[in-house]
């Protein structure tokens, strides 16, 4: 066993629209879905993570119900369960690394929200970690973003726009693979 799926942050709250703003790829979840559903068949470990934000305005708070995971993360039965605060996956408990190492898994498969916070943060850390991570960006979503950045002025960027540039940073920067998931699928369980 070399590979495992590495779920993120696929919660309730981040339906939240009035709070998160604009967002793209609705067939995120169904991705998702799709995937698990390939690791469940073929045996191989999946880590769920959850995001526990420590402020109490944020859906993602544990006492609100957006904490809680979307049905098809809820129902699967992971090898692993990381709880974090932070946008790292590695920064959680439990650790993350130490049980990849212990089980040998050297590739991950990275889905989830948001494509360019926790899911990229998580993935370039995998890559400096020694790991070989893939972003299956398909099976992840994000929400629009702007905000005054000092020495630059107000900068906005779509959803779209910033899956993208996500993904031409892990790839070019080489962080990690981008994949699709039927890409994955269709190349099924390492032989």
């Amino acid at each position: 066993m070399t590979r495992a799926l590495i779920v993120i942050d696929m919660q309730r709250g981040f339906d939240d629209l009035d709070f998160w703003g604009p967002t793209t790829n609705p067939d995120c979840e169904e991705n998702v879905a799709r995937l698990i559903g390939e690791w469940q068949s073929t045996g191989e470990p999946i880590v769920i993570v959850r995001h526990d934000s420590e402020s109490l305005a944020s859906p993602l708070h544990p006492e609100n119900p957006g904490n809680a995971l979307v049905d098809a993360v809820a129902a699967a039965d992971p090898a692993l369960f990381v709880v974090k605060s932070v946008n790292s996956a590695f920064y959680g408990s439990p650790d993350l690394g130490a049980w990849l190492r212990a089980e040998s898994i050297d590739e991950l498969v990275i889905c989830g929200i948001q494509t360019n916070m926790c899911v990229e943060t998580t993935a370039r850390m995998a890559g400096n970690l020694g790991f070989s991570p893939t972003v299956v960006l398909d099976a992840t979503r994000t929400f629009d973003l702007s905000g005054e950045v000092v020495g630059v002025g107000v900068v906005q960027r779509t959803a779209e726009e910033l899956m993208a540039t996500t993904a031409l940073v892990l790839q070019e920067g080489g962080f990690a693979k981008i994949a699709t998931t039927a890409g994955v699928i269709e190349a099924g369980a390492p032989g």
